[in-house]
């Protein structure tokens, strides 16, 4: 077993030696890349088939000698192995840490807690693929004999984010004819506009909780209920109970590990996927959690999608420390946050099915990582975690790209690009996919290299605006590009940032599995209710500024 006390980084040799570094670091690219032809070369890294261009990091061998000593003395490789061994790394939960698991081949064997963690998911699997199968053909069918046409996922958090993300990511690759809807929110707005033009005898609802107690998505699931019965009712179907419960199981099914609150919900129980304790919401996507994904693009398309993130933890466990993706762009993001002053990090896929990947990253990073104390309870005495934001580029560049150019914070970006787009189109003699990836180079060359103020001046710019249109260079990008963007290559760039936010939290000493901070919020909300509803004794019990706002609320309430 491995001694998972964590240690304190700023203690380390390496931690003292990077402050003294960054206290007279002045990193310029323009002489670095002049001065070393083979910068590119050195700084570029691959990871199954992904591409990473880390050159115009603020990097040279140094800085990176020192982060790789900083991973070694807070035993970072030891951590990454015990968690790949299903040692209870999640410390305050007691539990597994094993997404990994969830992509390993069918040959692999893994004992955890008694169980062959291996097999019990390839298990999951195989009801999975089957399930969706017959989806896909036609098989299974509505009340009235029809086949699914649309897919509604009800979820939240991981069992939302994940899936919506993957399945926009993976359009091309979804079966003709055949459509995927997401209801996560809690206000009604977002399930009354999803469902509404829905035909209920071709719809089918996947509700994605583990517990089948998260209150937004069993609140929306009793909501979808209702429209899907109410519905049924105006065209005269399922008028009794016995053909009610035929339409919910017909209609129905659940992501849960909680077999006996779906059957009170109605749906069959052996409609039911599960996964396991050992899987955090925000890294479920390739569980059960992804049913909605595996029909939408089959079992050969999800088991392509696994084996992708299966490459990638096979290069992160396997891969030498100096050609580690992961792990240097976790030490890179240590660089920048901790010693560099960094307090955010923009993540510009140049793909507009990627368009809500920095939303996922935003729940996996902060979700991970924003922790105040160490997994042995201690307080931190540095800072950990970091915003992460972003938008599809071209977008962001007319919306964003002036702060991260020539704002007076340093943001690290990664430019995501596809060397072949699924939509090969052309203005007139113009491939509309180079025009788009000129810009991603572009930005990464500007943010660079920058604009001096005597380049600025040659252009003939009147000199008393020669100072707004110089660009400082020196901000730091990597460049991230595959072949296309497949189920496999998604699957890499989302266990890439997996692990690299599993190395920020190794280094930092803090339990990256849990997420305590979004409990106390319910709970108040549940006291809050009753408040709301007009109970005077819960209303008097509110602080002044929460009192006020339901006042408001009550009074102006339509």
């Amino acid at each position: 077993m491995s001694d998972l006390t964590p240690i304190d980084p700023t203690m380390t040799p390496a931690w003292e030696a990077l402050d003294l570094r960054a206290d007279t670091f002045a990193p310029d690219l323009r002489e670095w890349f002049a001065a070393d032809p083979q910068r590119t070369e050195k700084w570029t890294l691959s990871a199954a088939d992904l591409y990473v261009d880390l050159s115009k990091n603020l990097i040279d061998e140094g800085v990176l000698d020192d982060l790789l000593a900083l991973a070694e003395q807070t035993k970072v490789a030891q951590l990454r192995d015990a968690m790949y061994a299903g040692e209870h790394i999640n410390v305050t939960e007691d539990r597994a840490v094993l997404h990994t698991a969830l992509r390993r081949p069918a040959t692999d064997t893994l004992i955890v807690d008694g169980q062959d963690a291996i097999a019990d998911v390839h298990a999951e699997l195989a009801k999975v693929y089957a399930f969706a199968e017959r989806v896909r053909s036609g098989e299974w069918v509505g009340i009235t004999g029809k086949p699914v046409e649309t897919v509604v996922n009800v979820g939240i958090g991981g069992s939302d984010l994940g899936p919506v993300m993957a399945y926009e990511a993976l359009a091309p690759y979804v079966k003709e004819g055949l459509t995927c809807r997401f209801i996560s929110n809690i206000d009604p707005t977002d399930a009354g506009e999803t469902t509404k033009d829905l035909d209920p005898e071709t719809t089918l609802v996947i509700v994605a909780s583990k517990t089948f107690t998260t209150l937004e998505t069993i609140t929306n699931a009793k909501v979808v209920r209702e429209w899907f019965l109410g519905s049924l009712r105006e065209r005269g179907l399922a008028t009794n109970e016995a053909s009610t419960a035929e339409a919910i199981s017909k209609h129905f099914v659940a992501v849960s590990t909680a077999l006996d609150k779906v059957a009170e919900f109605g749906i069959d129980p052996a409609n039911a996927f599960g996964f396991w304790n050992w899987v955090g919401g925000r890294y479920s996507v390739d569980s059960a959690v992804g049913t909605a994904l595996a029909i939408a693009i089959g079992p050969e398309g999800f088991a392509d999608f696994l084996a992708g993130f299966n490459a990638m933890d096979r290069h992160f466990a396997e891969a030498p420390a100096r050609e580690n993706v992961p792990l240097i762009m976790g030490l890179l993001n240590v660089w920048y946050g901790n010693f560099l002053g960094a307090d955010t990090h923009a993540v510009l896929p140049y793909s507009q099915y990627l368009h809500r990947f920095p939303a996922y990253l935003q729940q996996l990073t902060m979700e991970s990582n924003g922790k105040s104390v160490r997994r042995d309870g201690t307080s931190v005495t540095y800072d950990t975690g970091e915003v992460f934001w972003g938008e599809p580029g071209t977008n962001g560049q007319h919306a964003f790209y002036q702060l991260i150019h020539q704002g007076t914070r340093m943001v690290p970006a990664d430019f995501i690009a596809f060397a072949t787009p699924a939509w090969p189109l052309a203005d007139g003699d113009a491939d509309m996919h180079e025009l788009f990836l000129s810009n991603f180079l572009a930005q990464t060359k500007a943010l660079a290299f920058g604009k001096t103020s005597e380049e600025v001046r040659a252009e003939g710019t009147a000199e008393e605006i020669v100072s707004a249109r110089v660009f400082t260079g020196n901000r730091p990008t990597t460049s991230i590009m595959a072949p296309s963007l497949t189920p496999s290559v998604l699957g890499q760039l989302i266990a890439l940032y997996e692990h690299i936010t599993f190395v920020q939290g190794a280094v930092w000493g803090i339990d990256s599995f849990d997420q305590w901070g979004v409990e106390l919020g319910k709970v108040l909300a549940k006291q809050i209710m009753p408040a709301i509803e007009g109970d005077a004794a819960a209303l008097a019990a509110q602080d002044q500024s929460t009192r006020a706002l339901i006042e408001y609320y009550r009074k102006h309430r339509g």
